[in-house]
């Protein structure tokens, strides 16, 4: 899967990485499209044979999300976690854990959303457990799919429909 526009990819630390993203609209638009299940479902995805089959929000501090893709020949994959900060429309911290835990554990991910003259940075932070758990994460393929995911979500916004 190769992206439109590429991701910043940058490594603060031997367990974390760090993904960036401009997107063409005010920061409230890319936040609530962010955390509303009925627009992440549409962009959060990767491969088009992966939709997303089930994608629940229950966005507050403490509350749970859960995000199941299926494809027709290799079944499920899910994930969910908690919100564990919340400043909208600015950063948003969360746990994450895949149901196959190939990541080592519970991930966090921090989210901040800065406005720059109409323009939305999206940074994402993921904390892993190990070095071991983030460069076996980084052999899955994943920084395509989001990039792919990401221009979707670039597409719902520049078109209205997000």
């Amino acid at each position: 899967m190769t992206p439109k526009v590429p991701l910043k990819v940058s490594y603060p630390s031997d367990a974390e990485l760090t993904v960036e993203r401009s997107f063409d609209a005010k920061r409230p638009r890319v936040f609530e499209a962010m955390v509303r299940p009925e627009l992440v479902k549409q962009w959060l995805y990767g491969p088009d044979d992966w939709p997303m089959a089930v994608c629940e929000i229950d966005f507050r501090v403490g509350g749970k999300y859960r995000y199941v893709w299926r494809n027709k020949e290799k079944g499920d994959m899910g994930m969910g976690g908690v919100f564990k900060e919340i400043a909208a429309p600015e950063r948003i911290v969360q746990t994450e854990l895949f149901d196959e835990d190939w990541t080592g554990g519970e991930t966090v991910l921090t989210t901040r959303f800065d406005e720059r003259g109409g323009r939305t940075i999206v940074t994402v932070t993921v904390r892993y457990s190990s070095k071991a758990a983030r460069e076996s994460a980084l052999k899955t393929g994943m920084i395509g799919g989001w990039g792919v995911a990401y221009d979707r979500l670039a597409e719902m916004l520049t078109s209205g429909t997000a």
